[in-house]
């Protein structure tokens, strides 16, 4: 028993602690749970661009709503560089040999200076500052929004190429799964740190708190990449050596038709998936008559099912599961999800509106996390390495999520202003009407992305020709929390 108990507590601690299997020989836990400090990082700086600093410049600074929604749509016109950011990462060479390191420490840089200087453009903007230059706020706020929106993509695409590059095929899952969690985490810690910092408003703490949230950015990138590439010295000869071009490599990595497909996946899920991110809570305020603080917890219950999508997928991955197979499930899951939504108008009932909220982060979390794991685990071979595959990822993923917020809540002003006017009939007389388009679309078009996904689901997944080792018991580790 004595001789077994060394043995005993190791498979104890790996059971009861969450993502303790996520680690492997080249990348143990501790340098596992530095290195996802980088997504800390890109959680707070999403929460100062897409929250924080969208309600201080409509309600503090009383912008017009249109520049506000540019000033936010900037940093999603960088997104379809991702993936040129990642075959740079992939092609980098340095004396040293460091290939991810670089583009994770200028991504930090792009953050940190676009954020530094965000509070004095904005005062700008808002007219606090007089000046005699035309369009200087303007001007200035864009650039702080694209070098922000620049970091945080750089740093985001090249911290997930180099988590891949150490991962081995049996933790990749788990690694994605953590990756993912630390996002989230970040972003609901610093909303509610730099909520409660800007409790009492004025220019003054605005530039203390976007400015300490810069230093804080740019201290925990530092902190994760600190030593975690290999060095691997190169020669001269290798360095001046020609590169391959970013054509060339597209052309390799659409070869065959699976990348090219997943993209296709990738776009049209998030799309749909997001088309409600800004209608869910007036959804159940206007339609079902809930107060402030109970559609509040729709963001909890949001986040709830994402976390449990996130740990399902972790599990059934590191089963050898198909990611393809498990993106599907995702996505059946987000279509009974809006059906349940909508039912819950006509049976006025918040319980199943909240279920269905929840379904909602379920299906999305499963199917983002299984299109990653895809993506993560695509060959790095050729021309085309994981740094463009996760690069190519990020930017559909991305550009999707931006264009269908904006798109789902045109869709839903243009029908409710129909409706309400009578042209549509008595019958679709009502607010609901808007809405009940707009989660319709998104079934349909997770119907679309079912089609889309269909021939990947038969392909082989990247880990099938690994050994199975058996199932494993069920245990904490297994899932985010």
């Amino acid at each position: 028993m004595t001789r077994n108990a060394p043995r005993f507590l190791t498979r104890m601690t790996a059971n009861m602690l969450p993502f303790a299997d996520a680690a492997s020989e080249g990348l143990p836990m501790s340098q596992l749970l530095r290195l996802s400090l980088f997504q800390v990082s890109v959680g707070m700086a999403s929460v100062m661009l897409l929250g924080t600093l969208n309600r201080v410049m409509i309600v503090e600074l009383n912008l017009a709503a249109m520049i506000v929604a540019f000033m936010i749509a900037l940093p999603v016109l960088i997104a379809p560089f991702r993936a040129l950011l990642g075959f740079r990462s992939d092609t980098y060479r340095s004396a040293i040999g460091w290939k991810r390191i670089p583009y994770l420490w200028f991504g930090s840089l792009w953050q940190f200076g676009g954020l530094a200087v965000m509070p004095f453009a904005l005062l700008v903007l808002g007219g606090d500052v007089v000046h005699q230059v035309p369009f200087a706020g303007e001007v200035l706020a864009a650039l702080a929004f694209l070098m922000t929106g620049l970091g945080l993509h750089m740093t985001q695409t090249a911290g997930l190429a180099l988590a891949s590059d150490r991962a081995t095929d049996e933790t990749r899952a788990r690694v994605v799964a953590l990756l993912y969690v630390m996002f989230l985490l970040g972003m609901g810690a610093s909303a509610l740190i730099i909520g409660f910092l800007l409790r009492d408003f004025t220019s003054l703490t605005l530039i203390r708190v976007v400015q300490g949230a810069a230093v804080v950015g740019l201290a925990l990138n530092i902190l994760a990449l600190w030593k975690q590439e290999h060095v691997r010295p190169m020669s001269k000869e290798e360095r001046e050596a020609p590169r391959p071009k970013f054509a060339d490599a597209w052309a390799d990595l659409m070869k065959g038709g699976t990348a090219g497909r997943l993209l296709a996946v990738v776009f049209l899920g998030t799309i749909a998936f997001n088309m409600q991110d800004v209608l869910l809570e007036p959804y159940g305020g206007e339609i079902l008559g809930l107060s402030v603080a109970a559609t509040t917890t729709l963001t909890a219950m949001w986040a709830a099912g994402a976390l449990a999508g996130f740990g399902v997928a972790a599990r059934m991955l590191g089963r050898k599961a198909n990611p393809y197979r498990m993106a599907g499930g995702g996505i059946l899951t987000g279509i009974m999800a809006f059906s349940i939504v909508i039912f819950a108008a006509p049976m006025n009932s918040p319980t199943i509106f909240f279920a269905g909220a929840l379904m909602i982060g379920f299906g999305a979390g499963l199917f983002a996390v299984s299109t990653l794991m895809a993506a993560m685990a695509m060959p790095a071979q050729g021309l085309a390495g994981r740094g463009l595959a996760l690069g190519a990822w990020g930017a559909a993923q991305a550009t999707a999520a931006g264009s269908s917020i904006a798109f789902g809540g045109a869709l839903r002003d243009w029908v409710n202003h129909l409706a309400l006017s009578g042209k549509l009939g008595e019958a679709l007389n009502s607010p609901a009407t808007g809405y009940s388009v707009v989660y319709h679309t998104e079934i349909a078009i997770l119907f679309v992305t079912l089609v889309a996904l269909g021939p990947l689901v038969r392909t082989v997944s990247a880990s099938s020709n690994q050994p199975d080792h058996g199932p494993k018991p069920i245990g904490l580790a297994d899932f985010p929390t």
